[in-house]
């Protein structure tokens, strides 16, 4: 019961900082929407180079840019123009005290100053220049200059991402070593449990996480792309512990979490390539080929070695099969509390979108998985397991695959989508938990108090006697 409470614990204490993070995005000025031109459709005679071109910084942390306008003309300013320097997402980066009022131009109609940049939030924006001429008329530069706003390398982040890594190959190598390939094949000799729950996990959660992105983050391709990774991820460890907790069919979940292990080497590739390559496309990011095919080499070599295991070391793999589930339930644990601790500006990013996205993922994975299921005519047991395997998503192979694959700082935006999966994940299940043992309770004292016919036991006794 620990991995539960826990969970909605940090499930309530997420709902209090959301809160917050509504009154501090309260503060925060919308960015600018002014066009670049003038009014009459044409282009500023004036152009500005940036020194440097663009520029990656850190949070929190400030640094100073150059720049030169050419091509002003002094009657169009005036004495009193001013020149700003803006930033299209404040919430990213700002420029403090960013307006100049200008005091000479030069001879030749150029300017060029200085102004210092402040790094926010993890994101990227874009710098430009605007000038108020002697007619108060607002002039937007054309030329941008890029910024990047990531978080300084702390020893923490590679001990989280090399022990998720770590943590994982074990899960696979104890998954080999679970594997009753006898069960598995009598299963599929009757499919029809597996092939309900391979539906729902490698069909309907792929589409279900990639229309969720659209409807919830149509403007950030982030957002989608960890939403979509954590969609097409494979059933997660828990699944089969709260199949035993909630009384479900146990065999039927670890078929099911075996065929999605497996199915996950070549499901998780095509949905990446295909239907995930349009979210790189639309956001510019460039697919990462070569981390993800090291990645799926390196959950097959530990899958082999558990397989192995089993087959020359059958006490070796007994134990392993006896970790199997306090070892799911940690890496559960540990990727949700870790990922907190040591990444508090996740919650920095909460929205009611993030929130929703975590919600609504898992929950509708439940409710489908069970409607198809009893759809299907199979028993109460069959899709509950069914209806559990299709919500749960590993979401610690979904952080380990985003942080490998993407780059700074697509890389941290995109795991907040799994980690807030990860800690809306049990709840409704521990919700159904605790009804059943309410009405366990309930059962057993109404039975306990109702009055027993103690003149039938009467007369048996006489009549015994």
């Amino acid at each position: 019961m620990a991995c539960p409470l826990l969970s909605l614990m940090v499930f309530l204490s997420m709902i209090a900082l959301q809160a917050i993070t509504y009154c501090r995005a309260a503060l925060v000025s919308p960015p600018d929407t002014h066009g670049n031109q003038l009014k009459d459709g044409s282009d500023p005679s004036w152009h500005v180079q940036y020194d440097p071109v663009k520029m990656e910084m850190h949070m929190k942390t400030m640094t100073n840019i150059s720049l030169r306008i050419e091509g002003f003309e002094k009657t169009q300013l005036g004495d009193d123009a001013t020149i700003q320097l803006k930033s299209e997402r404040n919430h990213v980066a700002t420029i403090p005290n960013g307006s100049i009022t200008v005091v000479e131009i030069k001879d030749d109609g150029s300017y060029e100053g200085g102004f210092d940049i402040s790094g926010v939030f993890l994101g990227t924006t874009n710098l430009y220049v605007e000038v108020m001429d002697k007619n108060n008329q607002t002039i937007q530069s054309v030329e941008k200059m890029p910024i990047t706003v990531i978080r300084e390398e702390r020893a923490i982040d590679h001990i989280f991402t090399g022990s998720v890594a770590v943590l994982v190959c074990v899960m696979f190598v104890l998954f080999g070593a679970a594997m009753d390939l006898p069960t598995v094949k009598a299963i599929i000799m009757k499919p029809i449990g597996p092939a309900i729950g391979f539906f729902s996990q490698f069909l309907f959660m792929p589409l279900l996480s990639y229309g969720l992105g659209l409807l919830l983050f149509p403007d950030s391709f982030e957002m989608q792309l960890g939403l979509f990774f954590t969609g097409v991820s494979p059933g997660g460890g828990a699944s089969n512990i709260w199949t035993v907790l909630l009384g479900a069919n146990l065999n039927l979940s670890l078929a099911m979490t075996t065929i999605s292990t497996l199915a996950a080497f070549g499901m998780m590739p095509l949905w990446i390539f295909t239907l995930g390559r349009k979210i790189f496309e639309r956001g510019n990011l460039v697919v990462p080929y070569t981390n993800l095919a090291t990645f799926a080499v390196g959950l097959i070599i530990p899958m082999g070695i558990g397989l192995l295991c089993q087959r020359y070391t059958p006490r070796l793999a007994r134990i392993l099969v006896r970790i199997l589930k306090p070892c799911s339930a940690l890496l559960i644990l540990f990727i949700v509390v870790f990922a907190i601790v040591t990444n508090l500006y996740l919650f920095e990013l909460f929205s009611w979108q993030i929130i929703a996205a975590g919600l609504g993922l898992p929950w509708i994975g439940y409710l489908f998985g069970f409607i198809v299921s009893k759809s299907a005519r199979l028993p109460t047991a069959d899709a509950l397991a069914i209806s559990i395997e299709t919500g749960i998503q590993n979401t610690g192979i979904a952080i380990f695959l985003l942080r490998f694959s993407l780059p700074q700082p697509a890389a941290d935006l995109t795991t907040v989508v799994p980690v807030s999966a990860a800690i809306m994940t049990p709840v409704p299940l521990m919700i159904l938990y605790v009804v059943l043992k309410i009405r366990e309770r309930c059962a057993v004292r109404k039975f306990e108090t109702m009055p027993h016919d103690t003149s039938k036991n009467s007369l048996n006794n006489e009549a015994a006697s």
